[in-house]
């Protein structure tokens, strides 16, 4: 019956209103949905996706954000108060009041609107004439590969995620990128669904590993994720054959994840085999750190290149899974190293650009900033959190989130909030409005990150903080 709330719950076709006290108006409309199927489909669908939001554990979570919300109130106050005198830029100020630790409600909504427009039934589009998405450029695995990391993150986080037949379009993607005579996988592919080349970078091929060890554990589809098991440990031995550092950080993280799943999907030979992979992976990696690092370049390379953070990550999160604290301990001591090089004088976060690329240990130049640093830095601040429990990495994190939002060296957000498309980086003077498959997956990526560091902080910690705070604390206990 049409009471306020009832109308306001049930429109846009959630449900049907009858007038008060008219049976037969009742029996009438119970009876139509129940002879059309399609309506009555159409309007559980509706009505599902409306009332997720309502679910007790929704409900928990908006109770646990206000309560950190006051609690923080005052740490932001004093974070802008500092920040606002004269020599300060707008940027900075916005910075500082983004500069605390990442809560529900301080994330902006997840919106997959720009992701959808950007795929057709092939895959994700590599490239965006502003918003529009680019054909001409055709796809990569790469973007595919990191859309389904997307939706397994999504996944993980319990969050309405990717429609299924999106995620299983990413998948084919992968799996017809595969190539079994050379046991590599291709990269780009044309408009015309031809492939551009018969197998792609290192970097790619790692790439894909990951989203692949990502795609065995946390998919939700089971059929899907022995799928990706069984093509993972395909392709894994391949990359002891390679030279790219990136591509053994990348089949780290892949291997990560999983090893985490493989119990239930990989036989006993092939979790061997990719336990002893991962050795040689991760001994690849710390001998090239110890060769190459001094007192003040402490890093896996002469020169910074791109996913730079990914490095540490690997570092951190295989030493995390072995039990191996020099492992640890070598990617955290990075990742500080490349904290300080991605920093403004002025404290705001500022990704390593491509017009540092090839440099030879020297402080980067400024321009030009793209999306899938930051998301990097997040990441490795995270893998470093949840094992160093510091809350400098919660706010190195929120540091580098707060680039998308605006807290940069141009003051411009990267990111509308309200499709969820991020441009796709930051020249001299004006930032890049085309907006791509990979910005869009960075953004995603990172804000996924950020969400899974504010629903493991313990929600009541600063509260017993300010408690023990108060004044004769001790004779209330």
């Amino acid at each position: 019956t049409p009471y306020w709330h009832a109308q306001e719950l049930l429109s846009d076709g959630r449900g049907v209103l009858v007038p008060f006290g008219d049976a037969h108006a009742i029996g009438r409309e119970i009876a139509s949905l129940l002879t059309n199927d399609a309506r009555r489909h159409d309007m559980r669908v509706r009505a599902y996706e409306a009332s997720r939001e309502m679910t007790w554990a929704r409900t928990a979570e908006r109770y646990i954000s206000v309560f950190e919300e006051a609690i923080s109130e005052q740490h932001a106050r004093r974070a802008v108060s500092v920040a606002s005198t004269p020599a300060r830029r707008v940027g900075d100020v916005a910075a500082c009041a983004l500069f605390r630790a990442p809560t529900q409600s301080s994330l902006p909504p997840l919106q997959l609107e720009h992701l959808h427009a950007m795929c057709d039934d092939t895959g994700l589009f590599q490239h965006a004439v502003h918003c529009v998405p680019d054909r001409s450029h055709g796809y990569c695995v790469d973007d595919n590969a990191r859309a389904l990391l997307v939706a397994c993150a999504l996944t993980k986080l319990g969050e309405p995620g990717l429609h299924d037949t999106l995620t299983a379009r990413f998948a084919a993607f992968i799996q017809h990128a595969w190539n079994p005579d050379r046991r590599r996988f291709r990269n780009f592919m044309g408009f015309e669904r031809e492939w551009l080349e018969a197998v792609g970078s290192e970097d790619s091929h790692g790439r894909t590993l990951w989203a692949l060890g990502e795609c065995a554990a946390s998919d939700i589809n089971a059929s899907r994720r022995r799928w990706a098991s069984a093509l993972f440990a395909q392709a894994l031995p391949t990359v002891l054959q390679f030279d790219s550092p990136r591509a053994w950080a990348f089949a780290l993280l892949g291997l990560n994840a999983y090893l985490s799943a493989a119990d239930a999907l990989a036989p006993a030979h092939q979790r061997e085999e990719a336990k002893q992979i991962r050795r040689l992976l991760v001994d690849k990696l710390l001998a090239l750190l110890t060769q190459i690092q001094t007192a003040d370049w402490v890093w896996f390379e002469e020169s910074l290149a791109y996913d730079n953070a990914r490095l540490c990550e690997a570092l951190i999160v295989t030493g995390e899974a072995c039990g191996d604290t020099g492992c640890v301990e070598a990617g955290l001591d990075a990742l500080r190293w490349l904290t300080h090089m991605q920093q403004t004088p002025a404290g705001l976060f500022r990704p390593i650009g491509s017009q540092s690329f090839g440099m030879m240990r020297t402080l980067p130049l400024p321009f030009d900033q793209q999306p899938l640093e930051a998301t990097a830095a997040i990441a490795a601040y995270h893998a470093a959190w949840r094992i160093d429990a510091d809350e400098y990495w919660l706010a190195e994190a929120d540091r580098a989130f707060a680039w998308f939002l605006g807290a940069n060296d141009l003051s411009i957000p990267l990111v509308d909030v309200a499709t969820g498309s991020c441009r796709d980086g930051l020249h001299p003077r004006r930032a890049n409005e085309n907006r791509g498959g990979e910005s869009a997956v960075s953004y995603l990526l990172a804000r996924a990150d950020m969400r899974q560091m504010a629903r493991m902080r313990a929600p009541f910690s600063k509260l017993a903080q300010q408690l023990v705070a108060l004044p004769h604390f001790s004779e209330i206990q």
